[in-house]
């Protein structure tokens, strides 16, 4: 999955770092009485941190997640998070169990799933299906119900507003062109600057919006499914906020899978030879965006049966949830430039997917699926 602006996406790492050369890992599991890792088992799940899975010398299946780097200043906000949202959903929020943790080393250790199913793969093998967004759409709601003390309330950092005036040097210096083209577009759309200020401004001050507890980040990577059950992960960017924002997330993941199969669809249905059209690229994303809707449907239906009272009553949310969809295809399509030489046709499309669905967002509930 492609990475996120200002929050850093995972890259695949199977060979994990050496345990040797990080001693306080085998320290933390002989603390917890685990035993130290048997060497032989351990693996690295994909993953943007360090990270050790396999069994310790009790038997036990353990995960270790190692946040950042001791130069990272956010690394025991990002810990801090994780731990609270595990001690404040025990016992209601299915998420991998914490068995303890190393703040000065910035580890913790947590109840390995080995036999869970990463979403993004659910997806990749069209087995994610209306069941299993339900399924999120519960998990969701239950986190959004959390008792909100002690949950940070700092600004979530999405959208990048400071980025949306001017690239800092280094940026710009490290820049692939496609990424620049991104920018460019960007900074001379006012009106696109002007909803994602207004889309800040109603997080930040919460006027229409039901602050709760949200997760700020989040993906269907950040799902796992063990047999038949679904768990909720990866809690680093938790804090109060408006719950629209997680829900506009997961409908712009299905957005962006939509954007995605428009060159298979195009290949398909085009003649060899035939130079796509820009008319044909939009109709073939309506088709796409369709296809997906009954799955971000029974995430929102499911949702909204079990969310809390008071965000059930904002009559705003369906309409901010697409708000945010419409930016989160806007973060995927930075994110893609990173990597690429030029925009391509498919790009800017999705890219103008994105601004469409942000600028008149209370016209796309409906076929995103945000409807109870």
């Amino acid at each position: 999955m492609a990475k996120s602006i200002g929050i850093r996406e995972r890259v695949p790492r199977f060979q994990p770092v050496d345990l040797q050369a990080v001693p306080h890992v085998d320290a933390l599991l002989s603390r917890l009485e685990l035993g130290a890792f048997d060497p032989h088992t351990v693996t690295s799940p994909r993953g943007r941190n360090n990270n050790w899975a396999g069994t310790t010398a009790s038997g036990a299946q353990v995960f270790v997640k190692q946040f950042g780097t001791a130069a990272d200043a956010n690394r025991s906000a990002r810990m801090r998070r994780t731990q609270l949202v595990w001690e404040a959903g025990r016992g209601s929020l299915a998420t991998p169990e914490v068995l303890g943790s190393d703040m000065d080393n910035g580890l913790i250790a947590f109840a390995y799933l080995e036999d869970a199913d990463n979403g993004a793969e659910l997806v990749a093998s069209e087995e994610f299906d209306e069941d299993l967004a339900a399924q999120a759409g519960t998990l969701v709601a239950r986190l959004h119900g959390l008792d909100a003390a002690g949950f940070d309330t700092t600004e979530h950092p999405l959208p990048p507003l400071g980025l949306l005036s001017a690239l800092p040097l280094r940026r710009y210096a490290d820049a692939s062109f496609a990424e620049l083209e991104m920018w460019r577009l960007l900074h001379a759309d006012t009106p696109l600057i002007e909803a994602l200020h207004a889309l800040r401004a109603a997080d930040r001050e919460g006027t229409d919006a039901a602050r709760c507890p949200v997760h700020g980040d989040l993906r269907t990577d950040q799902f796992l499914r063990s047999g038949s059950r679904l768990f909720l992960t990866d809690f680093e960017e938790t804090r109060l906020g408006d719950p629209a924002r997680d829900l506009g997330a997961f409908a712009g993941e299905w957005l962006y899978q939509a954007a995605n199969r428009i060159p298979g669809s195009l290949a398909e249905a085009s003649p060899v030879g035939h130079t796509v059209t820009h008319e044909e690229i939009v109709a073939t994303g309506a088709v796409e965006v369709e296809r997906c809707a009954p799955l971000v449907r029974a995430f929102y239906r499911s949702y909204t049966a079990a969310a809390p009272e008071h965000v059930r009553a904002d009559e705003g949310l369906a309409s901010r949830a697409a708000a945010y969809a419409g930016w989160h295809m806007l973060d995927r399509m930075l994110a893609a430039a990173e990597s690429s030489a030029r925009l391509s046709p498919i790009n800017k499309a999705a890219a103008g997917i994105g601004r469409t669905v942000l600028l008149s967002p209370g016209e796309f509930t409906t076929s995103l699926g945000l409807e109870a």
